[in-house]
């Protein structure tokens, strides 16, 4: 995948914010720049990040967060409306509910959670991926989508999004696996949480994209149907999603 100096936006209050454009879905024709973009949360842009989004035309923000994420950091931008589409529990809150069990938090046992989480993204959260992909399909101007670090809700959104327009699945990946290179969370306070839990947190790895997508083909026959059955997407939508967003040929 070729590197591209307009991938990531270097904004001051948003690390993971980034441009979906110039790969190259159906037909051979690349998805178009400053189109369909996806980054963590935007309640720390600054005056300057957000004059940079409205340069870029910017004007619908799809958020993945959950009440409690939403009420801590809330944003408000001018000129971007804000739709909610929440994705509950978020795997902090599955993690409290296993201390809660009485269980130990290791590295190994928060991997399996992700695993599981990215599982039950696919077949418990369709509806919201579909909400997204119905706006996607109508949007006249650009928007983002963004959960809270912009790695997993968002991550999977993304993937499928990719998919839909033909990116093969290799590429896919190394998008979601740009996070690793670009995220830098916030600081922490003193926290008791061990090390290599929070190595696990912070961090997206293949296996976790490879749960959700295994979970595509043997729980809901394959991506085509998924597409079709699930998000709203059949071969007429998908045609009319490439018309929008890949380069004419």
């Amino acid at each position: 995948m070729p590197r591209h100096p307009d991938r990531v936006l270097r904004l001051q209050g948003a690390t993971n914010f980034r441009d979906l454009g110039g790969y190259v879905g159906h037909g051979g024709r690349p998805l178009r720049w400053r189109a369909l973009f996806r980054s963590d949360h935007l309640g720390g842009l600054t005056p300057e990040d957000q004059a940079q989004l409205r340069d870029m035309g910017v004007r619908r923000a799809f958020d993945f967060r959950g009440v409690h994420e939403r009420a801590a950091q809330p944003y408000d931008v001018p000129g971007v409306s804000q739709h909610v589409l929440p994705i509950e529990p978020s795997v902090t809150q599955r993690m409290d509910a296993m201390v809660a069990g009485g269980q130990a938090l290791t590295g190994d046992a928060v991997a399996a959670l992700m695993r599981d989480l990215y599982r039950r993204l696919v077949n418990e959260q369709s509806h919201r991926f579909a909400e997204l992909f119905e706006h996607v399909q109508r949007a006249d101007a650009p928007l983002v989508f963004h959960c809270t670090a912009g790695k997993d809700r968002t991550g999977v959104a993304a993937a499928l999004l990719l998919l839909a327009l033909g990116v093969p699945l290799a590429v896919v990946k190394q998008d979601y696996l740009l996070t690793n290179e670009h995220y830098r969370h916030p600081p922490m306070p003193a926290s008791r949480t061990p090390p290599d839990v929070l190595a696990v947190l912070w961090r997206v790895r293949e296996d976790f994209l490879d749960a959700a997508l295994q979970a595509v083909e043997q729980d809901q026959g394959g991506l085509d149907r998924y597409l079709s059955q699930r998000l709203g997407l059949g071969p007429a939508a998908r045609d009319e999603l490439a018309a929008r967003y890949l380069q004419p040929a």
